[in-house]
């Protein structure tokens, strides 16, 4: 009876509905007696207490004993649960299973020599930031981080910057499944461990493509801020580890890479301790673009069809495909377009006061054009910014704002140029990079104080900005006189 069960139209038609499969792949087959591997799983609970009638789900084709029942839903509720939260997803399993990749390379503990070498770099790039900048030395301490030490200090924010991604994929898989499952299951699975457990499968698959994210970026980064914003608010830090590696074939003495980083590092955090808008501006741009984002339903039911928690390679691998589907809208193309330039802008101008700074670094232009390489070939925000809420950063604005900043610099020196990161409203916009004047005239408008800003709207009404043209236009209506004037004389 159990054979015939299982194809009811319950399954819409489907031999292999991939979440029947999934469920069996749980349990190990729903058909298995023994419940092995769940039986006596600790902290089970007493499906009775659910109101689950074993003799319902032989009904419905699902042929197990009490014994392993309670081991499968004690299963499920460890992987899908958030006890701590009513977040969609478990953030402290993406934070755990983030460490644990880690782990599995190569991530030793700092060291003192190590930590001595960040603080004496930082304490030298202190001094060469000082008449490069308008920005005041943060008055925190540059620390020393391990891949692990990355991954702690950072989780938060790239959890605040994911959650309405997460959001957005619970709701999704919500969705498809509920479509789809029959009834008596979905009465049977919705209270799982005091949540959904629909919703628990989606924040699950994103809970493990963010642990794989945040994993993968603590083995490319060097500092902090290397993202182009500090991920640990109102602190500073190297990843000696991260460092060495991008010393790695440029035939550079070790402590000139590493006090190179630490100008720009140091560099990027005057810049944000100066101007606490920028980072709040940065994230919300991100999370703006993301909540627009578009999940691939049938991309996540086949990662759900190839779930099997007994080989993790194979559910890294599932939830590692690309679940988001680039239909950019209109309010999505304007945050991209304006998060591009920000970020940008701040690259374009740690590019520059890293360059003044450190003309006493023999090796230093081979460094900037290694890290200006690192960005054209897609550094670690761009990876990062893909895989975890599917933006697409293209930096090709970064040439165009060192120059910017650069030759601002130069026509009204560095205090002028520092203060522009007072406000949004103060900073250039993708179209203004490569035309100077037209945002110098902009500026003067949004600089200009009341008087002076009614005097030009009310020369602008009076088309007073349009009397250049008529003098013109004048002038070339009294020319052909003066030139048969001068015809006479020279024919005379």
């Amino acid at each position: 009876m159990a054979d015939n069960d299982r194809n009811n139209p319950h399954d819409s038609g489907s031999e292999n509905d991939p979440f029947e499969e999934m469920f069996k792949k749980l349990g190990g087959g729903f058909g298995n007696q023994s419940g092995a591997g769940f039986g006596n799983t600790p902290g089970g609970f007493d499906p009775s207490s659910m109101g689950i009638d074993p003799e319902e789900l032989r009904r419905m084709g699902m042929n197990i004993d009490p014994a392993m029942l309670q081991g499968l839903m004690a299963q499920i509720s460890s992987m899908f649960g958030n006890t701590n939260s009513d977040e969609p997803v478990n953030w402290d399993m993406a934070r755990q299973q983030a460490r644990q990749l880690v782990a599995m390379g190569k991530d030793p503990s700092v060291t003192q020599n190590q930590k001595s070498a960040v603080a004496d770099a930082t304490q030298l790039a202190d001094l060469w930031l000082d008449p490069a900048t308008a920005f005041d030395r943060t008055g925190y301490t540059t620390e020393t981080w391990s891949k692990s030490d990355f991954v702690e200090n950072s989780f938060d924010t790239f959890r605040e910057i994911a959650g309405p991604i997460a959001e957005s994929m619970s709701r999704t898989m919500n969705q498809s499944m509920d479509s789809q499952m029959p009834e008596e299951l979905k009465s049977l699975l919705g209270g799982v461990g005091g949540g959904n457990f629909l919703s628990g499968i989606g924040g699950m698959m994103f809970g493990s493509m963010a642990g794989q994210s945040v994993a993968s970026l603590a083995g490319e980064v060097v500092s902090s801020t290397d993202v182009g914003l500090p991920l640990a608010d109102s602190r500073a830090a190297l990843v000696p580890q991260g460092v060495a590696a991008f010393g790695e074939g440029l035939e550079i003495p070790p402590q000139e890479v590493m006090l190179y980083l630490a100008v720009r590092e140091v560099a990027l955090s005057r810049l944000y301790k100066s101007n606490p808008w920028l980072r709040q501006d940065i994230i919300d741009l991100i999370k703006r673009y993301a909540r627009g984002i578009h999940i691939d339903v049938e991309g996540m039911r086949t990662a759900a069809e190839e779930i099997d928690p007994s080989d993790p390679a194979a559910m890294q691998e599932a939830f590692s495909a690309d679940l988001f589907t680039p239909e950019n809208t209109e309010d999505q193309k304007l945050a991209l377009e304006r998060l591009e330039t920000l970020l940008a802008l701040v690259e374009g101008w740690v590019t520059v006061v890293t360059e003044q700074a450190t003309k006493n670094l023999p090796m230093a232009s081979q460094l900037a054009e290694s890290m200006s390489r690192r960005h054209a070939t897609g550094g670690p925000a761009e990876h990062v910014f893909a895989s975890l809420v599917g933006l697409e950063l293209r930096p090709k604005l970064n040439r165009e704002a060192a120059t910017f900043w650069r030759n601002y610099g130069e026509e009204h020196g560095i205090d002028d140029r520092d203060k522009l990161w007072a406000a949004p409203e103060t900073l250039p916009t993708g179209e203004e990079l490569s035309n100077l004047t037209e945002y110098e005239q902009r500026v003067e408008m949004v600089n200009a104080t009341d008087d002076e800003f009614d005097a030009a709207l009310e020369k602008l009404l009076a088309g007073g900005y349009d009397e250049p043209a008529e003098e013109s236009k004048k002038d070339q209506d009294d020319r052909p006189d003066n030139d048969s004037q001068g015809e006479g004389k020279n024919d005379k």
